[in-house]
């Protein structure tokens, strides 16, 4: 299995909505970020899935070493 690529050494703020599903990349590989484009596949990681259950300001893992995937949990302080 391969390691995470970092994406970014901070969080993602997104609006997400009530009911919304969204499936972030845990990889670090994807072009669609925080969110998957399937750039996974062969790395032996997988997406996590999201799903709102209100609408209203997430903040999603940039650096993919969270320890509550798939917010932040400001793990990137530490790197």
């Amino acid at each position: 299995m391969s390691e995470p690529v970092i994406a970014q050494k901070e969080p993602y703020e997104v609006d997400v909505e009530e009911g919304q599903e969204y499936w972030w990349c845990a990889c670090g590989r994807s072009k669609d970020q925080p969110f998957c484009d399937g750039s996974h596949k062969g790395t032996g990681l997988s997406p996590r899935q999201y799903l709102a259950s209100r609408s209203r300001t997430v903040y999603f893992c940039g650096c993919k070493q969270t320890g509550n995937p798939v917010m932040c949990d400001g793990s990137h302080d530490r790197l």
